[in-house]
């Protein structure tokens, strides 16, 4: 049986910094948060689930402590 291909939704910069209310500092300089991915020559974006799933883990740490 052939693979589906995977759809990915990517998100830029501003739509980032919006779902997780961290600035753009923060976003570049959090080594735990994922890495974009380049798109363009000078531009960036982000798996919007890789962003989701850290999101997620987390809520996943709040919950636990």
């Amino acid at each position: 049986m052939a693979e589906q291909p995977k759809n990915y939704h990517l998100l830029k910069l501003p739509e980032v910094e919006a779902c997780t209310g961290k600035s753009r500092s923060s976003i570049y300089g959090d080594p735990t948060f994922p890495r974009p991915i380049k798109i363009g020559t000078r531009a960036s974006a982000w798996i919007e689930s890789e962003v989701m799933a850290w999101i997620e883990a987390r809520i996943a740490e709040r919950q636990a402590g």
